[in-house]
């Protein structure tokens, strides 16, 4: 989940609340659309805000793990507090955050107008506190444009057209998918069910090497949403199973690489049973171990690896003798 899109729903999440008191855990996740555990971090954050840091102006918010209670709501209210007064570095940094919001493309105009109006009178009280920021900018990665389209389609309901570069094939693909979420994992990727291949699948913001907005709707089958709490990839059972020996120096890939089980070798490496929907994807891990590892199982994937191992080193010697 990124921090734009958290940032909306625990403002909503805070109305949410305020209106239904003792509300139920399992209820608030299901109309937010997000996991327990997801409503249980943001509980852990809500009380960390409110009108100032005085300990009666932070939102009183708790759980019995069953329910939500809120127990100073009035901290939110027109007489809970003295008006918020900015320091001069508070000022600066909301005001350079505001702005660079507001130049994101595909931002919806309707939510660019209300940050403008609301930046104005930041400035208009910040005072001489909010010259500083006029000589300081923030360029988003160009990862934010995309962002940008696929939250606007997602709030539309509409399809998305990308062209997609998948590392593991070394190619670029178009495709039509409908988007159904925005996560963060490391990195943002967008869950959605691809039109081409017919299934769910999950992509890189940062691959995505054009997009654009369609006019046809979003119109993706019923799908449960996946838990990521324990990380993006989540092999399945009848996914192939693909064995891996690595050398005292391959070490990690058990820890970055969910599997089965990882045996400890005599020489101090281990034997690494896991499994993948697209075997074939692990030839790019066998080329980057070289001689910390090999492919052992299955005997055509082993055979792949050595075979692109080959062909990689030939076309090294090639390049060096040409030159």
């Amino acid at each position: 989940m990124n921090a734009i899109d958290q940032t909306r729903r625990m403002l909503s999440l805070v109305t949410y609340l305020r209106e239904r008191p003792g509300a139920r855990i399992e209820d608030v996740a299901r109309a937010f659309g997000i996991t327990e555990d997801e409503l249980v971090s943001d509980l852990d954050v809500l009380p960390m805000c409110g009108t100032s840091f005085r300990g009666g102006d932070l939102l009183d918010i708790d759980t019995d793990g069953e329910r939500i209670w809120w127990h100073n709501p009035a901290a939110l209210g027109a007489d809970a507090a003295e008006p918020l007064r900015l320091a001069a570095d508070e000022a600066t940094a909301l005001l350079v955050a505001a702005r660079a919001v507001a130049t994101l493309p595909g931002l919806r105009e309707s939510d660019r107008q209300a940050l403008l109006r609301a930046t104005a009178k930041v400035e208009t009280a910040a005072g001489e506190a909010a010259g500083a920021s006029s000589r300081l900018s923030v360029t988003f990665e160009s990862e934010g444009g995309v962002f940008a389209d696929v939250d606007r389609a997602i709030a539309e309901r509409r399809r998305l057209w990308i062209r997609y570069y998948s590392p593991a094939r070394d190619e670029v693909t178009e495709r039509e998918i409908d988007p159904i979420r925005l996560v963060s994992v490391g990195h943002t990727y967008v869950e959605a069910w691809c039109r081409r291949s017919e299934a769910r699948r999950t992509f890189r913001l940062d691959r995505v090497a054009e997009i654009k907005i369609l006019d046809e709707p979003s119109a993706p089958p019923e799908v449960e949403l996946r838990d990521l709490s324990e990380g993006l990839v989540q092999p399945a059972a009848e996914d192939p199973e693909v064995i891996v020996e690595v050398g005292p120096g391959g070490r990690w890939v058990a820890e970055y690489y969910p599997h089965d089980s990882a045996d400890e070798l005599p020489d101090g490496g281990l034997r690494i049973t896991l499994r993948t929907p697209d075997p074939a994807s692990l030839k790019r891990l066998a080329l980057r171990l070289g001689r910390d590892g090999r492919i052992v199982e299955p005997r055509e994937l082993a055979e792949s690896a050595r075979r692109a191992a080959r062909e990689a080193l030939e076309a090294y010697d090639g390049a060096g003798a040409a030159g």
